[in-house]
């Protein structure tokens, strides 16, 4: 497929394909300062030395059936751990852990860095999280836009790189990700991406095989982009037998999607919460 500037531009810039993200930006911030300051949690907890080099963990109690890991977006260039905070209290209610990582952003590192950033916070997990009520040992990982590309790239990290039983990981949910890198030559982003072609090669992952083998549940919107969906489509295709046929979620877009990954009776939650 060729693309040009113009089209990638349309396609990927979703501030501007959902001009009332502001409003959920809002939300989410409010909510997410009520939850960690009424639900049980070890917040800003350091997994490396760079001040986002920081984890927050929601324990669910001693009967947990698991954790989740979830990775937040913002294009590998913004946002915060801390603006989904609210994503716990469903999550905790339905006795599940929360784990959320934060990570550098560009342009100060690039993707790759980025993606060695959320393999060391799932080492970390794994080493430490018992200690702090929140185990990885029976883990599934998810993450949305940017987050749904580090949980992929979690999943095809060289097995070398994990410091635990990639068998700990029973799950993962990447929604609303970015897995073919080809259009990000041809985004305005990439002012702060700073990828060449080697670059894309290394980070796409179409062409790449996991090596952790649990089951995975991808997803986007309905309402998103023809890029966002034809992204999901072709990370299942690649990644059969364990990525079945990707969620694509009525009436949803690429913010609204996050909602409907905390609400129970969604399709991506039930189909989350399955995994467990």
């Amino acid at each position: 497929m060729t693309f040009t500037r113009e089209f990638v531009e349309r396609e990927y810039n979703n501030r501007a394909l959902v001009p009332d993200h502001p409003a959920y930006f809002a939300r989410w911030e409010k909510d997410s300062q009520f939850v960690r300051e009424t639900l049980p949690a070890h917040l800003d907890i350091a997994y490396g030395p760079h001040p986002r080099h920081r984890i927050d963990l929601f324990p669910a109690g001693p009967r947990a059936r698991g954790t989740l890991m979830f990775i937040h977006g913002g294009y590998w260039r913004s946002l915060d751990k801390g603006m989904f905070s609210w994503l716990a209290a469903s999550w905790v209610a339905a006795g599940v852990n929360v784990a959320m990582p934060a990570y550098r952003l560009a342009p100060e590192v690039g993707i790759e860095a980025i993606v060695d950033d959320i393999i060391e916070a799932a080492n970390w997990l794994a080493a430490h999280g018992s200690a702090h009520g929140v185990p990885g040992d029976r883990l599934v990982v998810s993450g949305h836009s940017a987050g749904g590309h580090l949980t992929a790239a979690l999943f095809a990290a060289p097995r070398e790189r994990l410091r635990f039983d990639p068998g700990c990981i029973v799950g993962g949910v990447p929604f609303s990700g970015i897995f073919d890198f080809e259009p990000m030559l041809h985004f305005g982003f990439n002012a702060d991406f700073k990828l060449d072609a080697a670059a894309v090669k290394r980070l796409s992952l179409l062409d790449k095989k996991p090596t952790v083998r649990a089951k995975l549940i991808v997803a986007a919107g309905a309402g998103e982009s023809s890029e966002f969906q034809r992204q999901a489509r072709e990370l299942a295709a690649a990644w059969l037998p364990q990525a079945p046929a990707p969620l694509l979620l009525a009436g949803l877009n690429h913010f609204s999607i996050v909602d409907s990954f905390a609400e129970r009776g969604q399709p991506l939650y039930e189909a989350a919460l399955g995994l467990f």
